[in-house]
């Protein structure tokens, strides 16, 4: 009897619990409902009069144009006007007579060296023509001797023989010493007797350029042939070596124009590609591309890390978009705003290719006819992010 009063309240909160959750089930279908017809109309954003005289709208057209492909580079000596120097000959370095940064033309002297081999040299270039003149002389008396019949022509002609064969021996280590860094002036003057004291070897610069590097000082001990001295470039060209994946290989071509991009300065290096490599790195299966830029203002230095762009010579045709239209969402996807009919504007996801001087190519999500924001479009995602 106790329990009966409170058995209608039961039910009754039952039901209560059954047309709560029949109506929450009818709000959770209409938010269902509402939120997939918010994903299915693109979202819009309007701004005012005076904002939009401010924004720059380009009406899209399919145009003719060359794309240029983004790559980056390391900077390096041109190899074709740069060398490293060895030591022709053996010994200490007595002398250092450049510097790093030294300009230098064929010849010009650039280390002195204490050098056994260079002293055998200059003695043997001293003794071949001692017996020059002795065979000369020898020569110019058997002449006159079978003038008057007094030697017989088989003597005469082995004199002749003799003669030649010093002169060769003088010219062969005429050659050697100049293989050393012996000068013409100071060869000319050993043969014409001025030079009386001893002569130096030395290390001389082979090409004309600017000393960017010094690998050897005072008394240090050079070996012929293998000993590194100094580095000498001509810094008006560099080479600029950069790689490029198969998929982009099909624009670069030899002879066609580059840019160079550095930190060093707001105005791009003019270049051109030399050399289009025929094998790709095992690593990275990317191709070596070389290009030759000009370094007149020397603003490109050794393994300085630069941007490049290489102009294709091969003409497209499509659509491009300027530069300030591309922009990119939370998720770093490009897209651009499209202006509507209505004067607002929407989000439209694109897709782009290759770079075309200040513009981008498109490849889908935009056509001919189709009007997007350029100048002014980040005010409208910075506004419409608000």
């Amino acid at each position: 009897m106790s329990k009966r009063p409170f058995a209608p309240a039961t039910a009754v909160v039952a039901a209560l619990f059954a047309l709560a959750g029949l109506a929450a089930g009818c709000t959770s279908g209409a938010s269902a409902t509402t939120d997939t017809t918010a994903v299915a109309k693109p979202k819009t954003f309007s701004v005012t009069a005076a904002q939009r005289a401010r924004l720059t709208v380009v009406t899209l057209a399919d145009t003719t144009f060359r794309p240029s492909l983004e790559v980056t580079g390391t900077v390096a000596f041109n190899g074709d006007h740069s060398t490293q120097v060895l030591a022709p000959i053996s010994g200490p370095v007595t002398r250092l007579l450049v510097n790093t940064g030294s300009e230098v033309k064929p010849g010009t002297p650039m280390a002195a060296v204490s050098s056994p081999d260079f002293a055998s040299a200059v003695s043997d270039y001293r003794k071949a023509e001692d017996a020059s003149r002795n065979a000369q002389r020898i020569l110019t008396l058997d002449e006159q001797l079978y003038k008057n019949d007094a030697l017989a022509r088989s003597d005469l002609d082995q004199a002749r023989t003799d003669a030649s064969q010093a002169a060769a021996d003088v010219d062969a280590a005429i050659q050697q010493l100049r293989a050393l860094g012996v000068s013409d002036s100071t060869i000319a003057a050993m043969r014409g007797g001025s030079l009386t004291g001893a002569v130096e070897g030395m290390i001389r610069a082979p090409i004309a350029g600017v000393v960017v590097e010094k690998l050897v000082n005072p008394g240090q001990l050079l070996q012929a042939g293998s000993t590194p001295t100094f580095t000498v470039a001509d810094l008006s060209t560099m080479w600029v070596m950069a790689s490029v994946y198969p998929s982009d290989l099909a624009l670069v071509h030899e002879g066609e124009a580059a840019r160079i991009y550095t930190d060093a300065s707001p105005v791009p290096v003019r270049g051109r590609v030399d050399y289009v490599a025929a094998l790709v790195d095992p690593g990275t299966k990317a191709t070596a591309v070389r290009i030759v830029a000009d370094n007149a203002a020397r603003l490109l230095k050794r393994d300085m890390f630069v941007r490049v762009d290489i102009e294709s010579r091969d003409a497209r045709k499509g659509i491009v978009i300027p530069a300030a239209a591309l922009l990119r969402d939370e998720d770093n996807l490009p897209f651009v705003f499209v202006a509507m009919p209505d004067g607002s504007f929407a989000r439209r996801r694109i897709t782009y290719g290759y770079r075309v001087g200040d513009s981008y190519q498109v490849t889908s999500g935009l056509a001919a006819g189709d009007k997007v924001v350029a100048d002014g479009a980040l005010f409208i995602q910075f506004a419409e992010s608000q």
